[in-house]
C-alpha cells in the first residue's frame, strides 16, 4: 500500500517484555488510526503473538505492519527460541538478554536505513536509538512503559540520592520535591539504586540518550496523576506526551482475548463469570515476570480459601500430569475450589476479565499496566508489588487515588528461592477481605469506577489523551524533514 501525501510514517521499537511490547503495540495500532503509517519492529517469535491481531488491523485499511529482525540469542550466549524477557529465569539469564538488546543495534539501523521513516518510538531500554535517530535526521521519542508519578519519583531519587543518608533499610524517608508526600524506606528501592549492577549502567546510558531524545511519550491520562504530569513537563522541563489507557485501543472481544498472547480458555473464563453476581469475584494476577515459589503459592492458595470469596488466579504454572501432585497447591484444593474458583495457568484475557461486571477486586503486583488496566476498568485493588518500580506504584494507588489496599510486601524482590514467603495466608485474607466486602471496598469502588470513567473519555475524541496525541502527530508533521 502506498504512502498518502504527506503521511507520517513512524516505527515503533518495543522492548521484548510483555510489559512494554503489549503497550507499545496498542499505541502503534492507535497511530495507525488516525492515518500514521506505523510499522512494528520485533523478532519472529514475538511476532506470532500479535500478527493476528495486527492482519485484522489491515484488513481495515489500517496501515499498520510488522517488520522482523533476528534475535541474537545464541551470540548472546541465551538458549535458540529465547527472545523475550518472560523466558528469562534467573539473574545470569537476565544479563545475557540485555547483552542481546545491544545487538540489536545494527539490524534495526540497517531496517531504518532502508526505509526512511519520519519517526522512531523505540523503549528506553534502546539508549542507541537515539543515536540512530540522529544520524538518519528523525526525531526519536522515548517510551518507558510507566507513568508519569512512577518518572517523578526515580528522577527524584536519583537526582537527590535521599536513601544515601540512611544507615537502616527500614528508615522511612520522603522523597523530595515532589507533589504531595511520598515516603519510601531502602528496602522498597530497585536494586540497582542499592549496589552497582548491569542495570546501573543501562539505566544510566538510557537517561542520557533520552535527554538528547525529541521526547517521552507516556501510557497514561492527565486526569489520572495532572500534579506528576504537570512536574514532568513543567518542573523537569521535558517535552511528554499523555496518550492512554492504550489498552481501550482494543474495541472488541476478540482483539482482547489475543491481546499480547492467545488466551485458549477466555470462553470458559466469561461463562463462568456471567454466572456470578456483580462485584462477587476477585482477580488474582502477578503479571508476565513474576515466578512465586512453592511456599508463597502455598500461602496465597490458603488465603484465597481462608477468605471464602470467588476468585480467578493467574499462575505461572504449566498443569501437571493427571494424578500427579502439584505442590504448590494444597492437597484437594481445586476440588474443594470447583464452585467458588478458576485457576489459569499461564496467559489469561487480563482486560476482559477485569471489565466483567462479576469482578470487584483485582491482586495485583503493581505493574504500570495492570494498574492502568484495573484502573481503567473501575476495579478496587490489593497491592502486591514486587520489583522495577511497582513499591511506587503501590504508593500512588493506596496513598494517591485511594484505589489499594496494601498487602504488606516491603521489599524489592526479582527473583525467589523455593522457600521464600514474603506475605502469610492471614495478610491475604485480610486485605482481600477489605477490598470486596464492606463500606470501605464501596467507596473504594465508587472512586475506582470514577477514574474509569476518566479513562475512557480522554481518549476519545476531544478527551485529554486523544487531544495530546493529535498534538503530538501534528508537531511532527511540522518538523518532520
Amino acid at each position: 500500500m502506498d504512502s498518502k501525501p504527506n503521511q507520517l510514517h513512524i516505527y515503533f521499537l518495543p522492548l521484548l517484555s510483555p510489559g512494554h511490547l503489549i503497550p507499545l503495540v496498542d499505541m502503534a495500532r492507535q497511530f495507525a488510526r488516525l492515518g500514521v503509517k506505523a510499522s512494528i519492529i520485533t523478532t519472529p517469535l514475538n511476532a506470532t503473538n500479535f500478527s493476528k491481531t495486527i492482519e485484522r488491523d489491515k484488513q481495515l485499511d489500517i496501515e499498520i505492519s510488522i517488520r522482523q529482525v533476528k534475535f541474537p540469542s545464541v551470540e548472546a550466549g541465551l538458549p535458540e527460541g529465547c527472545e523475550n524477557a518472560a523466558s528469562v529465569t534467573s539473574p545470569e539469564m537476565s544479563l545475557k538478554f540485555y547483552k542481546a538488546l545491544d545487538l540489536l543495534q545494527q539490524p534495526v539501523e540497517q531496517l531504518l536505513e532502508e526505509d526512511r521513516p519520519d519517526c522512531l518510538v523505540a523503549d528506553l531500554f534502546f539508549p542507541w536509538a537515539t543515536e540512530i535517530a540522529a544520524k538518519l535526521r528523525i526525531p526519536r521519542l522515548v517510551f518507558h512503559g510507566i507513568g508519569f508519578f512512577p518518572l517523578c519519583v526515580y528522577h527524584s531519587l536519583r537526582t537527590h540520592k535521599p536513601h544515601k543518608k540512611l544507615e537502616s533499610d527500614s528508615e522511612a524517608f520522603i522523597v523530595p520535591d515532589l507533589p504531595g508526600t511520598i515516603k519510601l524506606t531502602k528496602r522498597q528501592l530497585p536494586d540497582h539504586f542499592q549496589e552497582v549492577n548491569h542495570l546501573t549502567e543501562l539505566i544510566d546510558k538510557a537517561i542520557k540518550s533520552e535527554l538528547k531524545s525529541y521526547g517521552v511519550i507516556v501510557n497514561s491520562f492527565h486526569e489520572l496523576e495532572p500534579a506528576y504530569s504537570e512536574h514532568y513537563r513543567k518542573v523537569m522541563g521535558r517535552k511528554a506526551w499523555h496518550v492512554g489507557p492504550v489498552s481501550l485501543c482494543n474495541r472488541d472481544n476478540e482483539d482482547k482475548a489475543q491481546r499480547g498472547r492467545a488466551a485458549s480458555i477466555h470462553e470458559k473464563c466469561l461463562s463462568w463469570l456471567s454466572s456470578k453476581k456483580p462485584n462477587s469475584v476477585l482477580y488474582v494476577c502477578f503479571g508476565s515476570l513474576s515466578l512465586f515459589s512453592t511456599a508463597q503459592l502455598l500461602e496465597i492458595a490458603n488465603g484465597l480459601e481462608a477468605s471464602g470469596l470467588q476468585f480467578i488466579w493467574v499462575v505461572r504454572r504449566e498443569k501437571t500430569y493427571d494424578g500427579e501432585k502439584e505442590e504448590w497447591l494444597p492437597e484437594g484444593f481445586e476440588k474443594r475450589m470447583e464452585e467458588k474458583g478458576i485457576i489459569i495457568r499461564g496467559w489469561s484475557p487480563q482486560v476482559l476479565i477485569l471489565e466483567h461486571e462479576a469482578v470487584g477486586g483485582f491482586m495485583t503486583h503493581c505493574g504500570w499496566n495492570s494498574m492502568l488496566e484495573g484502573v481503567t476498568a473501575g476495579v478496587p485493588m490489593v497491592t502486591w508489588p514486587l520489583f522495577a518500580e511497582q513499591l511506587f506504584n503501590e504508593k500512588f494507588l493506596t496513598d494517591g487515588v485511594r484505589i489499594g489496599v496494601a498487602i504488606g510486601s516491603e521489599r524489592w524482590s526479582r527473583w525467589f528461592h523455593e522457600n521464600d514467603v514474603l506475605v502469610k495466608s492471614e495478610a491475604i485474607q485480610k486485605a482481600v477481605s477489605l477490598v470486596m466486602v464492606g463500606e470501605e471496598a464501596e467507596e473504594m469502588r465508587s472512586r475506582a469506577r470514577a477514574l474509569g470513567d476518566m479513562a475512557k473519555k480522554a481518549v476519545e475524541e476531544g478527551g485529554s489523551s486523544y487531544t495530546d496525541m493529535n498534538r503530538l502527530l501534528e508537531e511532527l508533521r511540522l518538523n518532520c524533514p
